[in-house]
């Protein structure tokens, strides 16, 4: 066979379909490894592999979309990723028998990676690296990267490839029906992008089906000369008896693969739901069509999109009355208050208008809280700053919340006059009522201050212009107790260079530690206003102590709550061990924030007294 790129030079390339929905069909689960069956049922595997090549396809994937360590990981088969990839890439050679190109499939990591996630880029190149060596090592022609919605992460996939190899590259990302990828990144800016990285062929994959991809492949046509790909799912799925179902017909598909070559696509074929009868129609279509394919010889210069522009940011001092006050170098009190359980907010308002009498500066409001159905803290905070006028410090978490909702409850929290934010990763779900609860977790506190960041200087996570920047006062928690402080701190470096403009610490409890530590804490020159809880009762304390992740109780605290004689006696001794530590806080800090057990605010207003 003719090499890859020269075969391009000369006619559209038709790829095979859906690897995943043709083993779905024949009864595999969904819940088990697809790759891995390289190993296990090489023989099914090849055989859909002979049913695309027999129906025309001139490109078979490789059974190996999810075959990096993190993902065979989750099946413990992480140690397996070289034998799989190896077996992946054989056994398409087999089915192919010289009448196709073997492409090595490689999909996303399944991580976030930064600076969305804690994964570092090189990280990521170097878990893609490792795939694509086993690939060639089984002897693939090129690589097809696909379903990918995180430009870095795409981008560390082909500076992968290219470290190891100069074979062609197909980088395909995956939109939605506006055209934009799944994190938002547009067209007119992941285009030229991947193909300053090297990609040979670049195009898009999956999520939508024909028409919708149709029009980003018209938009990508107009900012790149390279050639493009286009593979489309069968249509949306529909549900039938339990079982998705692509509806899309051959015929439909087909039409639509005359229309993709008309717009410089070099390679067609199709994702989710395309059966080798749809493959066949392609291939018809694109035979008849051949002569009708614009040559990239003759494209006139594409239309570059400048980069995205990025607005000045709003003076710190100007977000909020709080951060005002901190920039000023006033001390500030913050109290916790816990979002009521149901909707009824008007004893939390009240709780709120009475602090705000006492003169506490700011209300901290915990995102989450673990027991029952409580009202959420978005809602919390406008009705205590609309209705009691006093600014709250909103907790936002990262827990079940993907990018694009993270954007939009941040947006409708700015709209709504929100401008104080604490930016937490959020605690696991299986805690409280209920204990079958599952958490997602699509980024973590450090991605999250990115976001905050981006929305700040103008734009969303894909760099598009959203306007007017925000004006949030960008808060992050760091836990000076932390049992690898090491990495605790690390990570508030990170939060740092994110774009935090406050720190909050957890409460704290041994002072002397948190001396260790509190140089390190104020080499990012950023106001710190540190945790106070004043202990319930004895029981409390030991609760705290050893229950508590993250906690550390010195021996000597303990024992004065041992100490103290009946529930009045163990209140008043907490109250006054909180007062110390504050007291000794004082001229450490910038600020101090009390929270209680079960948001008792007669014991906050008490160590606030002892402040006062």
């Amino acid at each position: 066979m003719t090499k890859f790129t020269d075969a391009l030079a000369e006619r559209v390339l038709v790829c095979d379909g859906a690897m995943g929905t043709m083993l779905y069909a024949r009864g595999v689960f969904i819940n088990k490894s697809f790759d891995a069956m390289n190993l296990t049922q090489a023989e099914l595997v090849e055989s859909v592999h002979h049913e695309y090549v027999s129906a025309g396809a001139d490109v078979v994937e490789t059974n190996t979309f999810g075959a990096n360590r993190i993902k065979l990981g989750s099946f413990g088969l992480a140690d397996r990723l070289r034998d799989v990839n190896i077996a992946g890439a054989q056994i398409a050679r087999r089915a192919a028998v010289g009448r196709a190109y073997v492409a090595g499939s490689i999909g996303p990591l399944g991580i976030r990676i930064e600076p969305w996630g804690k994964t570092g880029v090189d990280e990521a190149s170097d878990y893609f690296r490792e795939q694509v060596n086993a690939l060639l090592e089984g002897g693939v022609d090129l690589f097809i990267l696909e379903t990918f919605r995180d430009l870095n992460e795409i981008g560390a996939a082909i500076d992968a490839v290219r470290s190891v190899s100069d074979l062609p590259i197909v980088a395909q990302m995956t939109t939605e029906e506006d055209g934009n990828t799944l994190d938002g990144t547009p067209p007119e800016r992941f285009a030229p992008e991947l193909e300053k990285r090297g990609a040979t062929v670049i195009g898009v994959n999956c999520a939508v089906g024909p028409a919708p991809m149709l029009e980003t492949i018209e938009r990508m046509e107009a900012v790149t000369r390279v050639r493009l790909s286009a593979q489309p799912n069968a249509g949306k799925p529909r549900d039938v008896e339990g079982r998705n179902i692509y509806l899309c017909s051959p015929e439909y598909m087909a039409s639509y693969a005359r229309r993709f070559i008309l717009h410089n696509v070099g390679v067609v074929g199709g994702c989710c739901g395309t059966t080798p009868e749809h493959i066949r129609q392609i291939k018809a279509a694109v035979r008849g069509a051949a002569a009708a394919a614009v040559s990239p010889a003759v494209r006139s210069a594409p239309v570059r999109q400048a980069p995205p522009i990025m607005a000045p940011p709003v003076p710190r001092e100007q977000k909020s009355r709080f951060a005002g006050e901190l920039a000023r170098g006033r001390f500030v009190i913050g109290v916790e208050l816990l979002p009521p359980r149901g909707f009824d907010a008007d004893p939390a308002v009240q709780l709120a208008r009475e602090l705000k009498r006492n003169g506490v500066d700011v209300i901290s409001i915990p995102d989450g809280q673990r027991s029952g159905a409580r009202l959420s803290a978005l809602s919390l905070a406008v009705l205590i700053e609309q209705q009691a006028g006093i600014e709250t410090l909103m907790h936002y978490a990262c827990r079940d919340r993907n990018l694009v909702g993270i954007q939009s409850d941040l947006l409708g929290a700015h709209a709504m006059g929100l401008r104080n934010l604490l930016l937490v990763t959020g605690d696991p779900g299986r805690v409280g009522d209920y204990p079958d609860a599952t958490a997602v977790f699509d980024v973590d506190s450090i991605g999250l201050t990115n976001v905050v960041t981006r929305l700040n200087r103008g734009c969303d996570v894909g760099g598009q212009a959203i306007g007017a920047p925000t004006g949030f006062h960008v808060g992050v928690w760091v836990n000076p107790a932390a049992a690898n402080i090491d990495e605790e701190l690390r990570r508030f470096d990170y939060k740092v260079e994110a774009g935090a403009e406050l720190v909050v610490t957890r409460p704290i409890f041994d002072v002397a530690s948190f001396e260790r530590v509190l140089k390190r804490l104020e080499s990012a020159r950023l106001p710190i206003v540190a945790g106070v809880f004043p202990f319930d009762s004895a029981r409390n304390a030991e609760f705290m102590a050893n229950e508590v992740p993250g906690v550390r109780v010195p021996d000597a605290l303990m024992e004065r709550m041992r100490r103290a004689d009946g529930k009045d006696a163990a209140r008043a001794e907490g109250i006054a061990i909180a007062r110390e530590i504050a007291a000794r806080l004082r001229t450490a800090v910038q600020g101090i924030q009390v929270s209680t057990q079960s948001g008792n605010i007669d014991a906050a207003l008490a160590v606030v007294d002892g402040l006062r």
